[in-house]
C-alpha cells in the first residue's frame, strides 16, 4: 500500500470504496505473480 499511497484522495465515500477496490485488486494481481505455479511430479 506504500507505493499507491497512505491516503484516499476521493472525499466522497462511495469513491473512496471504489480506490480501496482498485487498490486491492492491483495489489492482488502482483500477489499473483509472486506465487509459483506448483506441478505434481511421478
Amino acid at each position: 500500500m506504500k507505493l499507491l499511497g497512505k491516503r484516499l484522495l476521493s472525499r466522497d465515500f462511495d469513491r473512496q470504496v471504489a480506490e480501496v477496490q482498485v487498490r486491492i485488486a492491483i495489489l492482488n494481481g502482483y500477489t499473483a505473480l509472486g506465487i509459483p505455479i506448483t506441478r505434481a511430479v511421478g
